[in-house]
């Protein structure tokens, strides 16, 4: 089995200007490769930044907030589009090097935004995973994602998938993907706090995977300067300018081995971490638990996964005349 060099970009994204965090995100990806990395991960939302308004901004949550209006706005706005053309440069670069990259967005479908973990692959279309239910206040800005992109990437040494944050106290969302067989698993949080880290220390040991938990640092002034990018609304500036001042995320990213041990961790800023994964260890932990095979119990335990995409209103066939 070979060796793979993964790295994660633990870095501040920018936040509301999307199209800007596009345009600064190849730097990021090229910094890591240049390192040797081949498969690179970001954490949530990093393209647009996590809505940290929702946890630190008194009065966020109230009805009709004008403050939160504004910037759920600005998102549906900013927020990349399938198929969407601003992200050819990364797809290139993508195609160019060889790599494997794991970007959190948020991502608008029809009038509504979700938060999107696509994963660049050489070749071929991101593959996206969508959260399947936004966390608690989280609700207030992200529809829910389907079961049609629960799926992985088939690298030739192995497979790739991806959940975001609480999405890994989903029991059954984990088993679908052991079922898949990940080799490497790239789990996105706004930061690692503690217990994140022992979910994603977890998951790798259940999983019998290495585990990418990529989280993001944040400060208060780029949050306003990202503002300033999309217009400088006043009503969302005096709601930012309430939360506290200083630093907001906290980075605490970590590469985990299948065996939970860490491999690679990193402190509260930027910083770009790497670690060499020995996909031998994967077939070697195998052998003391396979929770989708010989430590599962099919006969008395069966798991249905729709993988149908939920688009709500489903049309007759095209050739249908519904004009009257």
């Amino acid at each position: 089995m070979p060796r793979i060099a993964a790295a994660i970009v633990q870095a501040e994204p920018v936040p509301l200007d999307i199209t800007g965090g596009i345009v600064a995100l190849p730097a990021h990806i090229a910094a890591a490769a240049d390192g040797g990395a081949q498969l690179i991960a970001f954490g949530e939302t990093f393209l647009g930044g996590y809505p940290i308004w929702l946890d630190e901004a008194p009065g966020a949550a109230l009805w009709d907030h004008p403050g939160s209006k504004a910037l759920h706005g600005i998102l549906l706005d900013q927020a990349i589009r399938p198929d969407d053309g601003r992200l050819a440069p990364i797809q290139e670069l993508v195609d160019a090097r060889g790599l494997i990259v794991s970007v959190g967005a948020h991502e608008r479908i029809r009038s509504s935004l979700v938060n999107t973990q696509l994963l660049f692959r050489p070749g071929q279309p991101p593959l996206a995973h969508r959260k399947l239910v936004p966390t608690h206040g989280e609700r207030l800005i992200w529809a829910r994602g389907d079961g049609s992109t629960l799926g992985v990437h088939a690298a030739d040494w192995g497979n790739v998938g991806q959940l975001i944050c609480w999405e890994h106290w989903m029991p059954l969302a984990r088993a679908a993907m052991h079922n898949q067989g990940e080799a490497v698993h790239v789990a996105a949080w706004p930061t690692v706090r503690d217990t994140y880290a022992i979910a994603a220390r977890h998951y790798a040991f259940e999983g019998r995977c290495f585990v990418l938990a990529a989280g993001t640092v944040l400060n208060r002034d780029a949050l306003l300067d990202g503002l300033d990018r999309c217009g400088g609304d006043p009503e969302a500036r005096a709601l930012i300018a309430a939360m506290p001042d200083g630093q907001l995320q906290y980075g605490g990213s970590m590469i985990v081995a299948p065996d939970a041990d860490i491999l690679a961790e990193a402190g509260g800023r930027a910083e770009i971490i790497h670690a060499e994964l020995d996909l031998d260890l994967i077939g070697q932990g195998l052998a003391s638990l396979d929770t989708d095979g010989h430590y599962a119990r099919p006969d008395v335990f069966e798991l249905t996964v729709n993988t149908d995409e939920r688009a709500g209103v489903v049309f007759g066939d095209k050739s249908d005349n519904r004009a009257g």
